[in-house]
């Protein structure tokens, strides 16, 4: 059977998106197991990253397919405490066949808090469900059946 190519004509370079919130406790390093200091926590951070890249493409994307997260190299360089706002932002910077480049920052009120670079692919949901789903066709109790 031959799987019929993939549009992603909507995907323009350049389009970009955002995501943002305001840096609550449970958002911070010890809360989100990354460390003991009280401000935003890295990996809530690259979340606000991913976030803002999603909000680029997930709209144009054909019906039945969605993209996931594939690559991340990020920097995150400067603190922001507590109640403080971050907004994330994220340029489509490449397309290569079903795999999509961003260029990715985070800032918050008063300063450039990270960068870098994310790459996410456009699969087929029931296809891709299938193959959780055998895989955990070959699991007991939570481990791989030997």
């Amino acid at each position: 059977m031959v799987t019929p190519a993939l549009d992603l004509s909507g995907l323009a370079l350049g389009l970009a998106g955002s995501a943002e919130l305001v840096v609550a406790e449970e958002n911070t390093a010890p809360r989100v197991g990354s460390g003991r200091v009280h401000v935003l926590a890295t990996p809530v951070m690259i979340n606000l990253m991913e976030a803002a890249a999603l909000a680029v493409v997930e709209s144009l994307l054909p019906t039945g397919h969605q993209s996931l997260g594939i690559h991340l190299d990020v920097r995150h360089y400067a603190a922001t405490p507590v109640g403080m706002r971050v907004r994330a932002r994220a340029e489509l910077i490449g397309v290569d066949g079903r795999r999509l480049q961003f260029r990715v920052e985070a800032y918050d009120e008063k300063e450039a808090i990270g960068d870098g670079s994310h790459e996410r692919i456009v699969v087929n949901v029931a296809r891709f469900d299938r193959r959780v789903q055998a895989k955990l066709g070959g699991m007991t109790d939570g481990e791989p059946r030997n």
